[in-house]
């Protein structure tokens, strides 16, 4: 076992309280993640804690946007044992799903981990993007109005209150909360029927569902949650609208969830330079500093009742945003001071 791995594995298990007494179960598919899942069992077992793997059948391996659909499906005996865990490292994807929403309401800290090592080597969190974030999510549960805006037509409003704020920073400690390592963003979803407005995509924009950045400007209507219209005269329109379509669900059209990153080890150039790109998620796209994260599709994370598989996530650069009348980003820069870092990736 690599010992940088082992080493990395047990300082983030100890930021998520670890410790003897508690029980760890590691959830992996087929052999996927094999070499992780035995660096963090091991980490595990050097704090003290019971640790072992529980492996299911995948049969087929989800793309990056579907979301929801995973092989826990109809397994109660998987349920039962991960609901009676102290914490589950996620290796298999449950987010979105009525399971995760289980285990996490029986007290279980929920920790998914879908990157490579390099990856989470590069974001690995810190105390303070923590602070951060958790100043952005309770920013976001005063608010009752979000509007982000840009220069290339952007101009969006989220009416706020009805949905729950969730943050990512990268670990969890608390029990019942769920993160993501590595991560770096707050988010939330607009009310049901509460988000209307027009957003422009532009050259630099990120299809995550695709792992590539748009190409020609693409415009979305949006009333009363809903996207109506998709236009653009180049190819992105046409994809993302034929990707949609292909679900065959009215749901997919749906605005989901709504949130900025704030991640300054983040890359929003990842895509480019990286040599691993197929073994990688999305999480640098997801979590780069000042990027506003748009999204299409479900909102069960959130306590909503839309479980499509299609999710479209869409993070923008250059946008402003505003909670009510705090301006929280200008251009794509974080000009608010409590979150903002002076020097970024």
């Amino acid at each position: 076992m690599d010992a940088e791995v082992l080493d990395l594995f047990t300082r983030e298990l100890t930021l998520c309280g670890v410790r003897q007494g508690e029980t760890v179960v590691v959830l992996t598919a087929d052999d996927e993640w094999a070499e992780n899942a035995h660096a963090f069992m091991a980490a595990a077992g050097q704090l003290g804690a019971t640790t072992f793997n529980l492996n299911v059948r995948r049969g087929q391996r989800n793309a990056v946007g579907v979301q929801g659909r995973h092989p826990l499906v109809g397994n109660e005996l998987a349920l039962r044992t991960l609901k009676s865990a102290s914490m589950v490292i996620d290796m298999v994807g449950l987010l979105f799903s009525r399971e995760q929403a289980e285990i996490q309401a029986a007290g279980v800290r929920v920790l998914r981990v879908m990157e490579p090592f390099h990856v989470l080597k590069q974001m690995f969190p810190t105390e303070d993007l923590r602070r951060r974030v958790e100043l952005a999510k309770g920013l976001l549960e005063q608010a009752r109005q979000l509007r982000f805006t840009s220069d290339a037509g952007t101009d969006i409003v989220y009416q706020l209150g009805q949905y729950p704020v969730i943050s990512e920073y990268g670990y969890t400690f608390e029990p019942g909360r769920w993160d993501h390592f590595p991560s770096g963003f707050a988010f939330t979803q607009g009310n049901d029927g509460g988000v209307d407005g027009h957003v422009v995509l532009q050259p630099g924009d990120i299809l995550c569902a695709f792992k590539q950045y748009v190409q020609t400007p693409v415009t979305l209507r949006i009333e009363k949650g809903m996207v109506v219209d998709i236009s653009g005269q180049g190819m992105d329109a046409q994809l993302i609208k034929s990707y949609i379509d292909s679900f065959h669900d009215p749901r997919a059209y749906a605005v989901s969830h709504i949130g900025w990153g704030l991640n300054e080890k983040a890359r929003w150039y990842q895509f480019s330079v990286s040599r691993q790109l197929p073994s990688e998620h999305v999480m640098n796209a997801l979590s780069f500093y000042g990027n506003v994260l748009f999204s299409l599709g479900p909102n069960l994370e959130l306590g909503g009742t839309n479980d499509t598989a299609c999710h479209l996530d869409l993070p923008m650069r250059r946008c402003s945003l505003w909670l009510d009348d705090v301006q929280i980003l200008s251009d794509g820069d974080v000009i608010h001071p409590g979150m903002r870092v002076e020097a970024t990736a």
